[in-house]
């Protein structure tokens, strides 16, 4: 019966245990049902408020750096928002303050304009928006002198040097390849920051890089002056006085004359260095067989000559497209000549073979012949050792000054050539007097209308000029 007594408060015990927990339970789920998770936003380490979520800080700057772009579309606007950073939170029935959290943190957002100085030299000539369109105004001053596929070019020189004989009859006359382009002056690009109405527009800042400003120049010519010396001391093409000068015949100036130098100054100069390749042809020699029972004058021709073809190569150094150095880096033979034979009657005294040599020992070719600054070039410029000596055999038809080329020496070949040598120092023969090839006739100098030590060599053929590399 004992036992039965007390089974009754167990249970309710246990009852009540039971509602204890089950309303424990409860209240912990109301809890976290209505516990709030949200972002503290923080700028430079500062609390600026409460957020629901971070995308909604995100959003704001996002927008800023959108608005202010669209109010300043040619300059390069960055919107200054500090370190923003976010801490997550959660609390129970937060109620995060977005609206005013957003406004605080707007208020504190500033902007400003960031450009590209275009420095030439050290000195800014304009800024422009990004770095972007600094490279391509710089690419595009490049174009104006090199285009792009100036490159293409190469695969024409390779192809002129390595024709076989039957394919060279259809190779370019010329070919040219572009090995360097450069900015003579030291030309930089600095982000900085600046106002927006300081970034310049691309097409004007062009303008000024390639043409610059007029300065009009005249020039009086002084006693010992000549083109190329003039042009040095300038240091502009001669190229540019032949243009602003055209009066002037066969490079022939006189003390006194005023010249016109007026000439854009860019700001800046571009500088290419191109490989020009020319196919020329090469003139047959003729070998002259004696006979001494043909009368004198009598000739016979036992075979024909047959015409051959030289590749050469010259460097042409340009700034702003003006020629300023030329220079024959390379010849090759494509196609051999085939010599003439005929037979002749008592050779006459002084007559050449018609075979020329070079005139100069080590010679290297300075400038050809033909168009040069926009002249006509009548012979071949060459430095090299400083005797001159006869190409081929004949008499000095000529010894002493000439106009323009200073002292000179001219030799009839008696046979249809004569050469002239020019700018010599010294003029070791007398006219009439006959020279064998390889005879020295002066010394090489820098007289007359010259600027520099080089001979001047010329060749005529039956009163035609004539290009003296076809017959050297």
């Amino acid at each position: 019966m004992t036992v039965l007594k007390h089974k009754k408060p167990l249970a309710l015990i246990g009852g009540a245990l039971v509602l204890l927990i089950l309303a424990g339970f409860s209240g912990s789920q109301y809890i976290k049902t209505n516990t709030v998770d949200f972002v503290q936003v923080y700028r430079d380490g500062q609390l600026i408020g409460d957020l629901s979520s971070q995308d909604q800080a995100e959003a704001l700057l996002s927008r800023k750096q959108a608005e202010i772009e669209a109010a300043n579309p040619k300059a390069q606007m960055v919107v200054e928002t500090g370190e923003v950073t976010y801490e997550r939170k959660s609390a129970y029935k937060a109620k995060p303050q977005t609206a005013a959290t957003l406004a605080k943190l707007e208020s504190l957002l500033t902007s400003h304009a960031v450009g590209v100085e275009l420095k030439v030299n050290g000195k800014v000539v304009g800024i422009v928006k990004d770095q972007a369109t600094a490279d391509s105004l710089l690419q595009r001053v490049e174009n104006k002198y090199a285009p792009p596929d100036t490159v293409k070019n190469k695969t024409l020189e390779v192809k002129a040097l390595s024709l076989s004989t039957k394919q060279t009859a259809e190779a370019p006359k010329s070919a040219t390849s572009l090995k360097s382009v450069k900015f003579i002056e030291k030309v930089a690009t600095v982000e900085t920051d600046v106002q927006p109405d300081e970034i310049a527009d691309p097409n004007a800042l062009y303008l000024k890089l390639v043409k610059g400003v007029v300065a009009p120049t005249k020039y009086t010519v002084q006693k010992g002056d000549c083109v190329s010396c003039i042009a040095t001391k300038f240091d502009i093409s001669p190229q540019v006085i032949y243009e602003r000068n055209p009066w002037i015949e066969d490079d022939m100036i006189r003390e006194g004359d005023v010249l016109d130098l007026t000439v854009l100054k860019p700001q800046v100069t571009v500088e290419t260095v191109e490989n020009v390749t020319e196919t020329i042809v090469i003139e047959p020699t003729t070998v002259v067989q004696k006979n001494s029972n043909m009368k004198i004058g009598e000739s016979k021709v036992i075979r024909e000559g047959k015409s051959g073809r030289k590749a050469l190569v010259y460097q042409l150094v340009k700034q702003n497209g003006y020629l300023m150095k030329e220079v024959l880096v390379s010849e090759q033979v494509l196609e051999k000549t085939i010599p003439a034979i005929i037979m002749k009657g008592t050779k006459v005294v002084g007559e050449g073979t018609g075979n020329f040599s070079w005139p100069v020992s080590g010679h290297k070719v300075t400038s050809s012949f033909g168009g040069r600054w926009g002249r006509m070039h009548k012979g071949i410029d060459m430095i090299g050792g400083k005797n001159i000596m006869a190409a081929d055999t004949g008499v000095v038809s000529f010894a002493g000054k000439k106009n323009g080329l200073g002292y000179a020496v001219i030799i009839n070949h008696k046979n249809g050539f004569e050469t002239t040598y020019g700018h010599l120092s010294k003029i070791t023969v007398k006219k009439g007097e006959t020279l064998e090839k390889g005879d020295v006739l002066g010394i090489m100098g820098n007289t007359g209308h010259s600027f520099g030590t080089h001979l001047h060599f010329q060749l005529v053929k039956d009163g035609n000029l004539q290009n003296p590399i076809k017959y050297l």
